[in-house]
């Protein structure tokens, strides 16, 4: 089964490591991609923090993740998994799993990212500022751009077993699964479910879905959970205790729809 994550926009401080070994990272095939993202991003990062700043879409206060992307070359690096931080990484608690777990997680876990496109947990990276959200001058949308190369690497990736796909709509804009990889992948939204005047309501809520799905891959991980397909994993979280409401493609070449249904918010 291969988990797909969107990153977190903080991001922890970089580590005492050696600096950065691109060619050490997972999926080679980005490679390319990679190199012209950092140098771009670098190269704006040090000569003018004004537009650098304008072009992150980072407050005043934030003026530090400007430097911080100018040493990215130079940078400790410490393992992606420990890099981001926020909600949906504390409720997933990669550092407490046990070590079967842990080694799941990183088989298994794929975190994407406007500068590396998608790292594994345990690939060695810098922190960073640099959301697929933005639009490098010489680039364009990163979005956009990581749409060519990921299509090269992504059918690989998933090869073999059901995609678990909790990004967000951003990040899911560089890579949309398409032909038998979509029909194996399972794209999840979390609902809170509340009853007003005797009448079910449900509703999105940001912090939950995200705290919901770091709970839920966390489980999965801990159970040792082996899907061999997207019917079995809908039925590997009911039997982890979720309520979960499942509809199969109505074509071919397209993703399961999966609702995760909560009714209290932690």
């Amino acid at each position: 089964m291969l988990v797909l994550l969107p990153p977190s926009e903080g991001k922890a401080a970089s580590g005492r490591g050696a600096p950065l070994k691109p060619e050490s990272l997972s999926l080679p095939g980005l490679a390319d991609a990679r190199a012209a993202i950092l140098d771009e991003l670098v190269e704006l990062c040090v000569a003018d923090e004004d537009k650098a700043r304008e072009v992150l879409g980072l407050s005043e206060g934030l003026r530090g993740e400007i430097a911080k992307n100018a040493e990215l070359r130079t940078a400790g690096t410490r393992p992606a998994g420990e890099i981001y931080t926020g909600v949906l990484y504390d409720a997933l608690g990669l550092a407490t799993l046990d070590t079967a777990a842990k080694r799941r997680a990183g088989a298994s876990l794929l975190v994407f990212s406007g500068l590396w496109g998608a790292v594994r947990i345990g690939d060695r990276i810098p922190s960073y500022r640099c959301s697929m959200g933005v639009r490098l001058p010489g680039l364009g949308a990163l979005n956009a751009y990581w749409r060519t190369p990921m299509a090269s690497v992504m059918p690989e990736a998933a090869d073999g077993g059901p995609v678990l796909d909790l990004r967000s709509s951003a990040y899911a804009g560089a890579w949309k699964p398409s032909g038998e990889v979509a029909e194996r992948t399972v794209s999840v939204r979390v609902l809170q479910s509340r009853v007003v005047d005797g009448v079910e309501k449900r509703s999105v809520v940001s912090h939950f879905n995200k705290a919901t799905k770091g709970r839920m891959v966390r489980d999965l991980l801990l159970a040792g959970a082996r899907p061999k397909g997207p019917a079995e994993l809908v039925e590997a979280l009911r039997d982890l205790g979720y309520v979960v409401e499942a509809q199969a493609p109505a074509r071919a070449g397209r993703p399961w729809a999966l609702d995760v249904v909560v009714t209290e918010i932690h």
